[in-house]
């Protein structure tokens, strides 16, 4: 019985989600055509990512360790156990934001006008998918756009879920155009829905996450990524223990 109410109330929850974006599309599909128009396409992604929680019931609990500046330009790297992730971080990020993410993401019925205009899409098995993304990240950071990452690549087809090993490519991008870091640690969401809660449903609750103070990578050199990664790492892993 209660697999049955998860899966009903997944269902809910995708049918805000979808409601809201069909909602928001004319000003999607305006605001997605020219990047002077960004700061309106993600003010509605977070009215699209806060709406749909508020009526399903779930919600984000945000801790700060240090308050963001919102002219800020900043790599957001959190850990990855749920689609809601992108929900959180929408609603996180300040101004003109953007995400990469796996190619994948092109083909998705919500995000995939966002993959095609101001995210990135990248091949994870491609080195020159990599190499091209991650240029154009360091483009769009010096436009002033923050970064939404996930280091880890991907959810773990391990439950419940364990952080895994982190990509090179943030950190040495933070270090490169001497970009703060901010590492973010979602605690619980894998409670409220794992991965895209096909399998276990989801339930109404609270998230919490926890947004590290931000870190400075001036006068770091490309030898310091290593010991950067492994920092960011270790933040965000003490906060899900």
């Amino acid at each position: 019985m209660i697999k049955f109410l998860k899966q009903i109330h997944r269902l809910w929850f995708l049918f805000w989600i979808l409601f809201f974006f069909l909602l928001f599309y004319p000003v999607y599909f305006l605001t997605s055509r020219s990047p002077k128009y960004y700061g309106i396409l993600n003010f509605f992604r977070k009215a699209n990512s806060f709406f749909p929680g508020f009526f399903s019931g779930v919600f984000f609990s945000y801790h700060f360790e240090e308050k963001l500046e919102a002219k800020q330009t900043y790599i957001y790297c959190a850990n990855h156990s749920s689609n809601l992730d992108i929900m959180v971080l929408c609603i996180l990020a300040k101004g003109k934001y953007h995400f990469m993410g796996k190619d994948e993401l092109l083909n998705n019925p919500v995000l995939s006008i966002f993959f095609r205009t101001i995210d990135i899409s990248v091949k994870r098995e491609s080195k020159i998918s990599a190499f091209r993304a991650f240029k154009k990240a360091g483009e769009n950071l010096e436009k002033g756009m923050s970064l939404i990452i996930f280091p880890e690549g991907k959810i773990d087809d391990h439950y419940p879920p364990k952080l895994g090993e982190f990509k090179n490519g943030p950190f040495r991008l933070a270090i490169d155009k001497n970009i703060p870091l901010v590492p973010v640690s979602i605690a619980n969401i894998w409670q409220i829905s794992w991965d895209d809660g096909a399998k276990y449903g989801s339930k109404p609750g609270i998230c919490d996450i926890y947004i590290h103070k931000p870190i400075n990578t001036e006068g770091l050199t490309a030898d310091d990524s290593d010991l950067l990664k492994e920092q960011v790492y270790k933040l965000i892993d003490r906060k899900l223990i």
